[in-house]
Formats: structure tokens, sequence, C-alpha cells
């Protein structure tokens, strides 16, 4: 299993990659682990999980 996230909200995300590209989903089917030099911030106004670099 993958890595999940679970906002403010209490909606559950899991983290998906596409080549360079990290981004969130509902479906946890094909979820990666979260990469080294990477956390978890959410966006505030929407709710919606975000990679940042530490």
């Amino acid at each position: 299993m993958g890595f999940s996230y679970k906002n403010s909200k209490g909606l559950t995300y899991h983290l998906h990659q596409k080549g360079r590209l990290f981004y969130f989903s509902k479906d946890p089917k094909g979820s990666i682990e979260l990469p080294s030099g990477y956390k978890v911030v959410e966006n505030k106004r929407t709710g919606l999980p975000m990679l940042k670099k530490k």
C-alpha cells in the first residue's frame, strides 16, 4: 500500500506518480510511497494535499 494522506475535511488522498509528476488522487490503486526529501502540505482554502521539497 502506498502513501495516503487524510486532510482536514476528512477525505483520504493517495500519492501517485506519472513520469516526473507527483499527484494525489482518491483512488488507492497504483499509489506509491512518499519520496525522500518531500513533505506534504495542505492548501488551506481547498484542503487539497500537495508535495513540497523539504
